[in-house]
């Protein structure tokens, strides 16, 4: 994959990134190409080899066809929970590393649905925040728009996929929980 100085993308638990500029760097004998990527919510600098960037699972920010069909998946029904939290949160982890916002709005909803029925662990909340940073930072380099309408348009969206759920699978986590 060739990026382009200027070309926003998603970088894996990073959200969005600013390819700023391409480096060459020495390291022992090797000379090696890097993509200067500034990361969009704080300011700091990521080095990616260039010939490592597609494993790393960088890519395009989502288009506007993929954002509405983001969008209209936050209030769809979901997958049940694992009732097991070390299989949750193995998986949960694996799908924010992944760099997929869609996999990222599968975990916002299911921990959004866990913090209904008990108090989230504090890697939990994390792995909610996270997942809701991701979301909005792709969602508003995809369509420009007002963050704080959007982080409350996605609140409603998501509590809307949980009602569904809930209507679907309505004892599953108050059975697991003592």
């Amino acid at each position: 994959m060739e990026l382009s100085i200027g070309q926003k993308v998603a970088y894996p638990s990073q959200g969005v990134c600013m390819v700023e500029e391409i480096q060459k760097k020495t390291i022992g004998d090797a000379s090696i190409h890097f993509y200067s990527l500034r990361v969009l919510s704080d300011n700091s600098i990521i080095f990616v080899p260039m010939a490592n960037a597609e494993s790393v699972g960088i890519r395009p920010v989502i288009s506007s066809l993929q954002c509405k069909k983001l969008i209209n998946r936050l209030s769809a029904d979901f997958d049940s929970v694992s009732s097991d939290w070390k299989t949750r949160s193995k998986e949960f982890m694996v799908q924010l590393q992944s760099g997929d916002v869609f996999k990222a709005a599968d975990v916002l909803k299911k921990l959004t649905f866990l913090s209904h029925e008990k108090k989230l662990s504090f890697r939990e909340q994390n792995l909610l925040e996270k997942s809701k940073f991701l979301i909005i930072s792709e969602i508003l380099n995809a369509e420009s728009g007002d963050e704080s309408a959007l982080r409350n348009e996605i609140e409603r969206l998501v509590e809307t996929a949980c009602k569904k759920h809930l209507r679907s699978q309505p004892k599953v986590m108050s059975a697991t929980i003592h």
